[in-house]
């Protein structure tokens, strides 16, 4: 396959939206790495099922409750209690691309099967992803994705990023020598905190990489 083949097959319709979205992908994981630049995707996920994710902070992880639904079991399983949400999706992004590339360069298929098998191959897409990323659960046990784990939060002040409230996690930006820093935070008691107000860390929760926050009454 030369270059010429490659572009004609992933920009053909079944391919399309698989390569523009691994273009997104590796655009966002550009800037991230050069510049640091935090995106914010503008998302209030308040769906009725049992998952606590941070989409203000796309680098964040699922929030396994005691008592998990089956839903939170099956993100677990695909190691998202450890795993950052993007780096998951962008590998299985890639991965959808790599075969529905292949698939149609080595056997050419109409478009409406393409289209069809779309669905088996995300799916497929997924468990190679699940498998892919199981040696790094380690790497990202014991470091967040920011490796902020060295420094003590509590009692620091800082402004929120998003509101909160019951459940809800989201962000805080607090300086640290001058460095700014992005830390996950959750209401005390589920109060809600509106964005941009001020707040302290009260208390932490390593194992789930969050930390408990509440008014700064000290203005």
């Amino acid at each position: 396959m030369n270059i010429e083949e490659l572009i004609s097959i992933s920009f053909s319709p079944v391919n399309t939206v698989l390569t523009i979205f691994l273009i997104l992908s590796v655009i966002y994981w550009l800037f991230t790495i050069i510049s640091g630049m935090d995106i914010d995707l503008g998302i209030d996920f308040d769906a009725d099922i049992d998952v606590d994710t941070d989409f203000e902070h796309p680098d964040s992880t699922v929030e396994v409750p005691q008592d998990p639904s089956m839903f939170i079991q099956f993100l677990k399983f695909l190691n998202l209690d450890v795993i950052p949400i993007t780096f998951f999706i962008t590998l299985t992004i890639l991965f959808s691309w790599l075969i529905s590339v292949n698939l149609n360069y080595y056997f050419p298929i109409p478009n409406w099967l393409g289209f069809l098998l779309l669905i088996p191959i995300f799916f497929a897409s997924i468990t190679v992803t699940k498998f892919v990323t199981f040696p790094l659960k380690g790497i990202f046990k014991n470091l967040n994705h920011q490796g902020e784990k060295t420094y003590d939060f509590l009692g620091r002040t800082g402004k929120l990023k998003a509101t909160i409230q019951e459940n809800k996690l989201g962000t805080m930006e607090l300086y640290i020598q001058g460095d700014p820093i992005k830390i996950l935070v959750k209401s005390k008691d589920g109060i809600k905190l509106e964005e941009n107000s001020s707040v302290v860390v009260v208390n932490e929760n390593p194992d789930k990489k969050f930390y408990i926050v509440e008014q700064d009454y000290q203005l």
